[in-house]
């Protein structure tokens, strides 16, 4: 029968499109990289997926940013991404979770219930934690190093953690790690690229460090605001992270 998944189905057979199906997948961050990523799981046929974002779609996410349109500015991302993503699959189980991952509400969410955890949160620290979490979890890990600052779409690429190179993020995780003495518990692959293209335009107003954020009221935060710095974007490579972020997970089912 010729289906929405018919083309899945022929390329990958019957039986591994079932394993599609079945798997449980959680993915911190929907901004260019992790919304593309929730996209083509569920374009794939997976079905059980759970998103995790504490923001609301801004005018400055045009650019890249899979759920963020003229007409869906100001509304939360990850309430727009599953009504996409349920558009696309009604059948899917598709899990909308408003929430930073913090320090303070890491506990409310169990990795060990997951097959996969997609990272692609922008913050050091969270970043760190969930990465540390991860690996001590069941669940595999695949994490997004930083997108920003990338032109060259060829550069993107794919390692082990502690082989990344030219990234100045993994260099900054692997610092972070080694000066708190906690490690990753397993190796888990990243995507990532080298190249260090340099913002041309002038800084944004708002790029000024403000680290207090209140957890329980996502509305009164400026999340440009708590930026040390913005650096600029575009859609292209952005996209392709979370693409092979998502390739990654097929290919290890495979």
């Amino acid at each position: 029968m010729q289906n929405e998944f018919s083309r899945v189905n022929l390329l990958l057979g019957g039986d591994m499109f079932k394993r599609l199906q079945r798997i449980k997948v959680i993915i911190f961050g929907l901004g260019g990289v992790g919304s593309w990523c929730a996209e083509s799981l569920v374009r794939s046929g997976v079905c059980h997926i759970t998103l995790v974002d504490s923001d609301r779609v801004d005018v400055t996410n045009i650019n890249r940013q899979l759920p963020a349109t003229s007409s869906t500015v100001g509304q939360v991302k990850v309430d727009v991404m599953k009504n996409r993503l349920m558009d696309i699959n009604p059948d899917a189980e598709i899990m909308a979770i408003r929430r930073f991952y913090t320090e303070e509400t890491a506990d409310e969410f169990d990795l060990s219930q997951y097959d996969y955890v997609i990272d692609a949160i922008d913050s050091l620290k969270d970043k760190a934690l969930l990465i540390l979490r991860a690996t001590n979890s069941g669940a595999k890990l695949f994490s997004s190093m930083g997108a920003a600052l990338k032109v060259d779409a060829g550069k993107i690429s794919v390692a082990e953690f502690w082989k990344v190179q030219g990234c100045p993020l993994a260099a900054a995780l692997r610092r972070k790690f080694k000066r708190s003495g906690q490690f990753p518990r397993r190796k888990f692959k990243c995507v990532y690229s080298p190249e260090l293209f340099r913002n041309r335009g002038a800084q944004p107003e708002k790029s000024v460090l403000n680290g207090n954020i209140d957890v329980n009221n996502l509305d009164s935060v400026d999340m440009n605001a708590i930026k040390a710095q913005i650096n600029g974007t575009i859609a292209h490579t952005t996209a392709i992270f979370g693409f092979r972020l998502a390739g990654l997970v097929i290919e290890d089912l495979l």
